[in-house]
């Protein structure tokens, strides 16, 4: 077996230990005070409860995802929302400044800014092994001390909860990151068109051959008698060629793992290679492919064609995140009607496993992103950046940085939840900055995965079921919830294995049917030369380690 390519991981590691070198890591020292025991209300050293404590004008730069959506007479780090941000800071003597990464490239900039010492003090990235990795480097805060004291970052810890916290702890106790709070665990949806099942009298699919027979019906048959659509029926979560394809509700319909949670969390991430049924998964979408159900050149689709095929009616079926269809931003149930009064896109609850009959709906994990502080950063720049975080999770932060002001933005129904006024104006006025402003709440500020719906949903207005069964139908069946362990070696060999997802998957996916399982062997085998058995080994231990001490 050969091993995945360190040179990555190497250039970061170097770099790390040149900037510790220099000395330019204050407060590294510290961390062995901290080692064998968590401050207390009465040993803290940091104090980081918003308001407890004045600082004396620290500056912190933080992190902020670009998608190159501002309105007409803003910018990202130039708005309504930044600035009041450094208001309300500046009460505790802080000034936050904006560091936009674009959101579609944010792995590469973060790994090109840690290994060059420019990264901002609050790093985030929703890929925690190259967090821990960082951690394992040396080349980042232990937030231990700057949290778990009695009197430390109470607000935060009242928000996201001791479960949330944890996700970011080691296995000695630990905390190298904050991770979100996510409001919901619901990640993807199955979309159709109901409006072409009601035309060739067909019930919503419930098993994947009886989704196939729909879609081969939909492409045959071509209910809107469309003369310019020739037959692009088919379209998976994002792109079936990339690496992230293979764990979503569709292809939980052929897991063999469905009743092991101990298994399944030993094949979070390497679904593909650890779990049997996701050759089954793609050798349905090589069915698909065969026989004219998906465009022949399906892996040059972006989102902005699968949009555009949606609005437009070629499209009769996809994957995608909860609420694609309906989006406030980018309404394309909207769109398609106004093209076409009769159509409709709508969600329909996840099929029934090919092997045990039961459905099962593919989730996030209950954290979201991760933040952490790199070395760079000085022990009083990461106690302004906790009070930051503290204060993110107050009435006064992340709520109304989600829900904005109450008469301007919303107004409060009989139970206390903000309503929408105008959802129109806060697309325009807050929506496209907001979620990626509040880091610890996934977009949202919520108690409950309940309240969090109904809040979506009041947002939508003249949409608020499409956006209530998008959720239900998103959290059908039983549960598979990921597990956010990070085996040691994972993060210097996903570069490799993500570029042999994206080769090879591509190859298994159009090559002919009797083709198949030669190409799926060759994938497996490309796989372990790049180090993928190391990282079933290191996930194996760990598991039966915790699962054998739950039931001791």
């Amino acid at each position: 077996m050969k091993k995945g390519s360190l040179k990555t991981k190497r250039v970061i590691s170097l770099v790390l230990a040149a900037v510790i070198t220099a000395g330019s890591l204050a407060g590294c020292g510290e961390k062995n005070e901290s080692e064998t025991k968590s401050a207390t209300a009465k040993d803290a050293k940091y104090v980081t409860t918003y308001g407890d404590k004045k600082f004396n004008n620290v500056t912190i730069k933080v992190e902020l995802f670009d998608r190159s959506n501002a309105p007409e007479g803003n910018t990202l780090t130039d708005n309504k929302w930044v600035k009041y941000v450094n208001e309300e800071m500046s009460k505790v003597g802080i000034n936050v400044e904006f560091i936009g990464v674009p959101r579609a490239d944010e792995v590469t900039k973060m790994q090109t800014m840690m290994s060059s010492g420019t990264a901002p003090d609050i790093v985030t990235t929703y890929t925690y092994a190259y967090a821990e990795d960082y951690w394992n480097q040396g080349g980042i805060w232990d937030l231990t001390e700057f949290i778990e004291g009695e009197d430390q970052a109470k607000n935060l810890k009242a928000y996201l909860g001791q479960d949330v916290i944890d996700v970011a702890k080691t296995a000695d106790n630990h905390l190298y990151g904050i991770v979100a709070k996510r409001p919901t665990l619901a990640a993807s949806n199955l979309f159709i068109r109901q409006d072409w099942l009601d035309k060739l009298g067909l019930e919503v699919p419930e098993t994947p051959d009886e989704l196939f027979e729909v879609l081969s019906r939909f492409v045959n048959d071509n209910p809107d008698q469309r003369k310019d659509v020739v037959g692009a029926s088919f379209w998976t979560l994002f792109n079936p060629s990339n690496s992230v394809c293979y764990r979503n509700t569709l292809s939980a319909a052929f897991t063999k793992l469905g009743g092991s949670e101990k298994e399944r969390h030993i094949a979070t991430g390497i679904e593909y290679y650890y779990d049997e049924g996701i050759r089954d998964y793609f050798r349905f979408i090589n069915k698909c492919y065969n026989t004219g159900l998906m465009d022949k050149e399906y892996y040059t689709e972006t989102k902005d064609s699968l949009t555009s095929d949606i609005v437009n009616g070629a499209l009769g079926f996809c994957e995608y995140d909860i609420s694609y269809n309906v989006r406030v931003t980018n309404n394309l149930v909207k769109t398609l009607k106004e093209n076409n009064q009769d159509a409709d896109f709508v969600s329909i609850p996840s099929l029934k496993n090919v092997n045990d009959g039961k459905q099962y709906s593919a989730t996030y994990s209950p954290g979201g992103l991760i933040a952490f502080c790199p070395k760079t950063a000085d022990a009083e720049t990461v106690e302004a950046c906790m009070t930051y975080l503290d204060w993110l999770c107050t009435k006064e932060g992340g709520y109304t940085i989600i829900n904005g002001f109450e008469n301007e933005h919303y107004s409060l129904d009989s139970n206390g939840l903000p309503v929408v006024i105008d959802s129109e104006y806060n697309a325009k006025d807050k929506d496209w900055i907001c979620g990626d402003l509040f880091i610890l709440g996934n977009s949202a500020y919520a108690s409950t995965s309940d309240e969090f719906h109904e809040m979506t949903a009041s947002k939508n207005v003249g949409y608020e079921n499409y956006v209530l069964n998008n959720y239900k139908n998103s959290l059908s069946g039983e549960l598979l919830i990921p597990d956010s362990y990070s085996a040691p070696s994972a993060s210097e060999r996903k570069t490799d294995l993500d570029l042999v997802c994206s080769e090879w998957l591509v190859k298994c996916i159009t090559c002919t049917p009797e083709e198949f399982d030669g190409m799926y062997d060759t994938f497996m085998k490309e796989c372990e030369n790049a180090g993928i058995e190391k990282i079933v080994e290191e996930r194996t231990d760990y598991f039966n380690k915790i699962y054998s001490d739950s039931q001791s």
